[in-house]
């Protein structure tokens, strides 16, 4: 398995540090259903994307905002939600300030999910509502760089979808995946795909705390 040397790390949310599969599907279905479209055409479009985008996407005759706001707070009370294993020990194990969440969520599902489910809250939390255009497009990783202050080439991310791998690599950034929401066939433009987050050290190389993190894959 390969190594990387960067300077921070950003994690998508759901897939990665949440497993929210089920309750994606069981939100998404059920709101397809109540509005007569197809729920395998809005599966399809949902994952890693804006949930607003999803809407217009798939039913643009209807209120995209609105729409959103229903969804996500189905989800957000939804108890099907597990922490990944793995998630919080790694997290803990980047010196603050060298790490932040990027996701397509809106900061109400995102912080919610986080508090609910114990994943400790980043000092830097990129949310929908955060940028003009969602994943795949750059912007959301390219936001979370500059929050950091780090350049996008010295970071590494943490995907699941492939609209969010092809994102990072708009940005510049080097792309580690879990086949966590797609199978592995579909995420083959990641540098790398690994098993779980378990499978993920990252120590800091040098002293004070303050030197590049090197991320080691097992």
């Amino acid at each position: 398995m390969p190594s990387f040397r960067c300077s921070a790390i950003l994690f998508d949310l759901d897939g990665v540090l949440l497993d929210s599969t089920r309750v994606v599907a069981a939100q998404y279905t059920r709101w397809a259903l109540e509005n007569g479209l197809d729920p395998a055409v809005v599966m399809n479009a949902a994952h890693g994307v804006r949930t607003v985008e999803v809407v217009k996407r798939v039913a643009p005759h209807l209120d995209a905002e609105a729409e959103m706001h229903k969804i996500e707070e189905r989800e957000a009370a939804a108890d099907e939600v597990v922490r990944m294993p793995g998630a919080v020990e790694l997290v803990n194990s980047i010196p603050k300030g060298r790490w932040c969440v990027v996701t397509s969520g809106t900061r109400f599902l995102a912080t919610t999910r986080m508090r609910r489910f114990g994943v400790p809250l980043p000092e830097i939390l990129v949310t929908a509502e955060d940028v003009k255009n969602g994943k795949p497009d750059p912007e959301p990783y390219l936001k979370g760089a500059e929050l950091l202050k780090v350049n996008p080439a010295d970071c590494v991310v943490v995907e699941d979808a492939p609209a969010g791998i092809r994102a990072a690599h708009a940005a510049g950034m080097k792309v580690i995946s879990l086949p966590t929401t797609y199978p592995e066939r579909d995420l083959h433009e990641a540098d790398v795909v690994v098993s779980g987050l378990a499978k993920i050290r990252v120590s800091v190389d040098g002293a004070g705390g303050n030197g590049p993190l090197m991320v080691r894959l097992q």
